[in-house]
């Protein structure tokens, strides 16, 4: 929901401003010089003779109005859509390009607006700071830490004259192997609620418009241009919309992007019961909709009815010349032409565009403040799993044996997230530059008889290994042997990691990978470190977490399974990756942890799992309908950091089966040795409602409540009902 009535001043120090220069690709695919419109050293509205708009004493809605009725009907369809399809292409390399742009109109005084790709990992547009994934913000489970990393993804993209973040990304994993699963929260909706809305309050704050996407249930990247998620209402309601309700309804999210696929037979831009059922009439929606780029909008009339009202990057159905046939035709009206631009003007001068001058898009970054801000962040999310014998934290001085090429590798996501960062410290550089080069050795792996030797001439074997995840495709299989599963240049890495251990007992595994993956050898390592994709500087993060000069403040966002035939709609591919074009959601709210808890199935590491350097007890748990008390005490030794977690088990019946826990609250603590501190979880109706199918409606669940406080879904230590 739009709420500022007045422009925003953008901190971001205008001063005067040179013409901007790009390139565009000519009709026989050479480069050739363009100029883009200059970076305004004045305001658009500064100039206020003959547009009534321009009064600032006016909310954003009149404006919008005045505005909408200056335009003539052709100017009105000329900006329905975006007119850059060079961008998109050229912007990973290249900061004079970025994702989208919809020029404005010279005439009447409207700015372009400047749309990028600026999601949990950084900024796409030219080198930029690196961060870590959205799994790994996720893992930090603090939701001040996902508002520091929107407040410097923000930062940069001012600073490259942007208006438009696509991000954050806050579809629900519901399968292990999604390509795209490194871009969200995770397994959990409460979780990926709250990172999501932090994230969004922060850009916003900074004076960017947040796009959040792709809603909804986009969750798999198979067939997804064209998949139907065939999803029972309940599940809909109580998993896949709520990170998207928080967005708007929380986070005030400026803008919201639609996905590529259908959601029970309509495309997910053309789905009026989704987009003014749901998010306008229900949620109080009052941004702008806009179509995922290129193939989002699978038509022209019904998606401009059902409430979509920027196609992107160029028109393809909303063109002026397919906008004027639906016109002439009556299939739309004017009316909602004007619906769809009131939108995105409504917007635009609720966050300053009219009023404030143009950002320019060459101003200094402070790329050095920001990596050593995001190797915090990084440092959040990575999770110790295993530490058998105390084999970590590593001591100063001990000879080390790096291997794995994935060690002397900057590891990432593929797509629209991928940032090419501005500099960078792998594994490889961060563990030696800890421990000394004259400590640790270096092996990459891929001659198994010499990693062995090198492996079992150090005191601790660390063996880095990845997989390689991406847009427009899931992981084949998710073991770290199989090519399809990982970047085949790596070779077998469970082959690798059982040959290190077996040459030396003090084998620790760092995984940096998207999501969750099989790890057969868990037994055989002393230790394992799920690293996630890092960031630009994850290899000083991943050194500082190993040497214990910083607790590991990461807890699991997804679970991981111990077997690929215990995963979510394994083995039934009309649940995945469905059949004849149809994903059907059959396990309804039973995914992630809920799943492995109803099927009594034991991951191999359970959703909120992450060991610390020190020890915690939680105690003396008080539980009221408004809110349930918890004292979190470190009995170690050594400072650390604790995430106590609430869980409620609702009681259900035979048409509304619950699961055995459902994530309520959490919360982050550092706290040095013999600390106490008393933590609330607050809780609302909702906290102790369902979905009534039958009603349509949220009902409050009938009798008593079980409440469960622990330090994951698996490690419940302190419980108590509610009746």
């Amino acid at each position: 929901m739009l709420k500022r009535n007045i422009a925003l001043t953008v901190g971001v120090g205008l001063t005067t401003v040179a013409a901007a220069a790009s390139m565009a690709l000519s009709s026989d695919g050479k480069a050739r010089s363009i100029t883009l419109s200059a970076a305004q050293t004045s305001a658009p509205c500064e100039n206020s003779a003959g547009r009534p708009w321009c009064d600032r004493s006016l909310n954003s809605d009149r404006r919008a109005n005045l505005l909408l009725k200056a335009l003539t009907e052709s100017e009105k369809l000329a900006l329905m859509a975006g007119d850059d399809m060079v961008g998109p292409l050229r912007a990973a390399d290249d900061a004079r390009f970025r994702a989208g742009t919809v020029h404005g109109n010279v005439r009447l005084g409207i700015p372009d607006l400047h749309l990028v790709d600026a999601g949990s990992m950084g900024v796409k547009q030219g080198p930029n700071t690196g961060l870590a994934a959205g799994l790994s913000l996720a893992a930090t489970f603090d939701t001040r830490a996902a508002a520091s990393a929107g407040s410097l993804v923000a930062d940069e993209a001012a600073k490259r004259g942007n208006d438009v973040v696509l991000g954050p990304a806050t579809d629900i994993m519901r399968v292990p192997q999604g390509g795209r699963t490194f871009e969200s929260y995770g397994e959990d909706p409460l979780l990926s609620a709250r990172m999501g809305a932090s994230w969004i309050r922060a850009v916003q704050q900074d004076g960017l418009m947040a796009q959040v996407k792709h809603f909804p249930a986009n969750n798999q990247e198979a067939n997804r241009y064209w998949v139907n998620a065939v999803i029972p209402e309940r599940a809909l309601r109580e998993i896949y919309l709520p990170p998207f309700e928080a967005a708007v309804v929380d986070g005030e999210a400026a803008s919201v992007m639609c996905g590529y696929n259908r959601v029970n037979g309509k495309p997910s831009c053309s789905n009026a019961a989704l987009l003014d059922g749901v998010l306008r009439k229900q949620w109080g929606f009052e941004g702008f909709v806009v179509s995922d780029w290129l193939l989002g909008t699978k038509n022209t009339h019904e998606s401009v009815k059902a409430g979509l009202d920027l196609e992107m990057p160029i028109g393809v159905f909303y063109t002026p010349l397919a906008l004027r046939a639906a016109l002439f035709t009556g299939k739309i009206t004017w009316a909602d032409i004007d619906r769809s631009l009131t939108t995105r003007f409504r917007a635009m001068f609720a966050y300053g565009m009219f009023d404030q001058p143009k950002r320019p898009a060459d101003m200094q970054i402070d790329y050095a403040g920001h990596a050593a801000e995001a190797q915090k962040l990084s440092e959040q999310g990575i999770t110790l799993l295993r530490n058998t014998g105390g084999v970590l934290p590593l001591k100063t001085g001990a000879k080390v044996a790096v291997i794995g090429k994935a060690a002397d590798q900057f590891r990432s996501g593929i797509g629209s997230m991928h940032v090419r960062p501005a500099s960078t410290i792998t594994a490889r550089q961060g563990i030696t530059a800890r421990g000394g080069a004259d400590a640790v050795t270096f092996d990459d792996g891929a001659d198994l008889a010499s990693a062995a030797r090198t492996a079992g001439a150090a005191e601790v074997a660390v063996v880095v290994v990845a997989d390689a995840r991406a847009e427009d495709g899931d992981l084949a299989c998710l073991t770290l042997a199989c090519g399809a599963a990982n970047d085949t240049a790596l070779g077998n890495q469970d082959k690798l990691i059982e040959t290190v251990a077996k040459a030396n007992p003090n084998t620790v595994v760092v995984m940096q990978t998207g999501g969750p993956v099989l790890i057969p050898w868990a037994s055989k390592v002393r230790g394992i470190v799920q690293a996630w994709y890092s960031g630009g500087h994850g290899g000083t993060a991943i050194a500082r977490v190993l040497y214990g000069d910083v607790d590991p403040g990461g807890r699991l966002p997804v679970t991981f399974p111990a077997r690929a035939a215990d995963a979510p709609a394994a083995g039934n591919p009309s649940q995945y990756p469905g059949v004849l074009g149809n994903a059907v959601y059959s396990e309804g709210v039973f995914i992630g942890y809920r799943h492995y808890d109803k099927k009594g199935l034991i991951p191999a590491f359970p959703f909120g799992h992450g060991l610390s350097y020190t020890t915690f007890r939680l105690s003396g748990v008080k539980a009221t309908r408004t809110g349930v008390s918890v004292t979190v005490t470190n009995t170690g030794g050594r400072s650390g950091y604790a995430v106590p977690q609430l869980y409620l088990g609702l009681p259900g019946t035979k048409k509304a089966p619950q699961p055995p826990k459902q994530l309520k609250g959490f919360t982050k603590l550092a706290l040095s040795p013999g600390q106490s501190a008393r933590v609330t979880f607050p809780l609302d109706a909702r906290a102790f409602s369902y979905w009534d199918e039958t009603r349509s409606s949220w009902r409050k669940a009938s009798g008593c409540t079980k409440v469960m406080v622990g330090t994951s879904s698996r490690a419940i230590t302190q419980t108590t009902a509610l009746c």
